[in-house]
């Protein structure tokens, strides 16, 4: 059990960023998602993707601010046709760690308390979050802008099961209870 905790982790250790060696200031951080990285969260919505991360940290006095930017393509499962197609997504979000004796809990989402006692922060969880955000609550293939069109054939196939065949309208039609509903109109 622990050795899959372990693998799992692994991909997501590069997202470590150590500042504790790091002047008062901007500094910048560049990194690359691919697979493995959705890989590592279990039920994640995102399977595949490839995106590039920039992180502008400022070191200050009493906190960090990270600026982070992130770019590229994931593939998300067309919730009409059921195929894969490519989104692009472009997210800008601004993260403040401030530093506490304890681990406090932070109302505000955008600020995360961290032990003055850390010496580099993990923004794997936060790249998730913000790449989880903002895939769409309906994801459509013609709705990414690049042109794609949903699977005709597999459209045709659902709505021909969706609607009722010729013997079950004919079924209906028989019995006379639907026809004294019908008189009620």
């Amino acid at each position: 059990m622990r050795a899959k905790i372990l693998l799992q982790l692994k991909p997501l250790k590069q997202f470590s960023i150590p500042f504790t060696g790091l002047k008062i200031g901007k500094h910048q951080f560049d990194f690359e998602i691919d697979n493995s990285f959705f890989d590592a969260f279990e039920y994640s919505l995102v399977k595949k993707g490839m995106l590039k991360v920039d992180v502008e940290l400022d070191k200050q006095e009493t906190m960090l601010i990270l600026r982070i930017h992130i770019a590229g393509t994931i593939i998300l499962d067309c919730d009409k046709c059921l195929s894969e197609f490519d989104a692009p997504i472009d997210i800008t979000e601004r993260q403040i760690v401030k530093f506490a004796e304890d681990d406090l809990e932070s109302d505000d989402l955008e600020i995360i308390m961290l032990n003055k006692k850390e010496s580099s922060i993990d923004i794997a969880e936060i790249l998730y979050e913000f790449i989880t955000v903002s895939v769409p609550y309906i994801k459509i293939c013609e709705q990414n802008g690049n042109g794609v069109q949903c699977d005709k054939e597999m459209i045709e196939r659902l709505e021909s099961l969706a609607t009722p065949s010729q013997q079950e309208e004919k079924t209906i039609g028989d019995d006379p209870r639907w026809e004294a509903l019908r008189k009620l109109k």
